[in-house]
């Protein structure tokens, strides 16, 4: 099981942090993902993390303002945003599977294979 929290309604340029928090397995075996969505528009892939090897990936949208990074012993991962714009308005869900963080030709992709895992989501609402 899977549990965001954290989302709310800040302005522009401001910060929130996402948690999500693992239940039933342990994240160190897993690789977890944030993704985020909004209404008519597909669900798209913004940071994941293997908190075991401390691999990560980012959207290029967010490189140099999202972290995400993991607190293993307490199945923890976090999705840390800075300098907030409206364009990151969404409902961020967090997803866990096995090798979802692909290497190929020098760097780390994710991968477009389902997950298994999913939180409910969190509203992120960004003001202008």
């Amino acid at each position: 099981q899977l549990v965001e929290s954290g989302g709310g309604l800040v302005q522009a340029g401001e910060s929130l942090t996402l948690s999500c928090a693992a239940s039933g397995f342990p994240t160190d075996d897993y690789e977890i993902g944030w993704f985020r969505q909004v209404p008519g528009k597909e669900r798209e892939g913004v940071a994941a993390i293997s908190p075991r090897d401390g691999i990560t990936w980012y959207k290029d949208s967010v490189k140099g303002r999202f972290t995400i990074s993991s607190d293993n012993g307490q199945n923890l991962v976090y999705l840390q945003m800075n300098s907030l714009k409206p364009g990151d308005t969404a409902v961020y869900y967090c997803a866990a599977d096995r090798n979802r963080l692909v290497y190929y030709n020098g760097r780390y992709y994710l991968s477009l294979m389902p997950y298994d895992y999913w939180g409910q989501g969190t509203q992120v609402t960004i003001s202008t």
